[in-house]
């Protein structure tokens, strides 16, 4: 069995540890199953983010996927690309040869490129939403990491990339394309890590449960995220809630149908 795990709101919150989160994900392996580490996430480095599992007591183990690497399997290499998000994009696209201009250069408004990549990133402003907008009407595609409206922090939601997102959406007047959870392109890349069958294990039933749906995997929800007691029911149905993923993998392991 293969086990997806989304890392916000369900490993951690922002840099804080959720409690039993590294022993769950040790007791899988202990046990031989297969586990991912599956994030919208697209700010960090894919590096940066397997240190950070490391530094939380839990192997990286070549397992991390971001929806940033997802966006950037989406352009093709050698192409131009204006880039209104983080290092984690700008990273990807650079691993794919692609050229990046920053969104936050003066010069970026009215450059020619093949596509425009938005992600999350506390510095968006004006200049960059217009430096993308203007290149989207100018012809260029316009992707988007994900469409996340928030994503969980210690102190709460806060605005996530599907916020930024949409702004250039409007203001271009263009339906992007999505690069991670819920859509193909990240599926693509988990059945190609993990196989055809396993749990997707997130907080929330928006992007982790309809992602489940387009894996074709089980749905287990968290409610250490975004998600809490008091939103339940909710669609789509999981397959199983748990208060945290120890929760979660304690009674996969005594032998519930979830594990199966």
């Amino acid at each position: 069995m293969a086990w997806a795990l989304d890392l916000d709101g369900v490993v951690w919150l922002e840099d804080e540890p959720i409690a039993g989160a590294a022993e769950a994900i040790a007791a899988l392996r202990d046990v031989g199953e297969h586990v991912g580490f599956v994030t919208n996430f697209s700010f960090g480095r894919r590096d940066d983010i397997a240190a950070k599992l490391e530094r939380h007591g839990i192997d990286a183990s070549n397992g991390v996927i971001t929806s940033a690497m997802a966006a950037a399997a989406m352009v093709p290499r050698g192409s131009r690309a204006l880039v209104c998000a983080g290092p984690g994009v700008v990273d990807e696209l650079q691993r794919r040869d692609v050229e990046t201009i920053d969104a936050s250069d003066p010069s970026a408004v009215g450059a020619i490129v093949d596509v425009v990549v938005v992600g999350y990133h506390p510095t968006f402003d004006y200049q960059r939403m217009t430096a993308a907008s203007t290149a989207v009407r100018n012809g260029s595609r316009l992707l988007g990491t994900n469409d996340d409206a928030t994503y969980p922090t210690a102190a709460g939601p806060v605005p996530g990339g599907g916020a930024l997102l949409a702004s250039i959406a409007v203001a271009s007047g263009v339906t992007p394309e999505i690069a991670g959870k819920p859509h193909q392109p990240i599926a693509d890349m988990v059945h190609a890590l993990l196989g055809p069958r396993g749990v997707m294990v997130g907080d929330r039933p928006d992007t982790d449960g309809q992602f489940a749906l387009t894996l074709g995997w089980k749905f287990a929800l968290v409610l250490t995220g975004v998600t809490s007691q008091a939103d339940l029911p909710v669609q789509p149905h999981p397959d199983v809630v748990a208060n945290t993923l120890h929760d979660l993998v304690t009674e996969a392991l005594s032998g519930s149908d979830i594990g199966k």
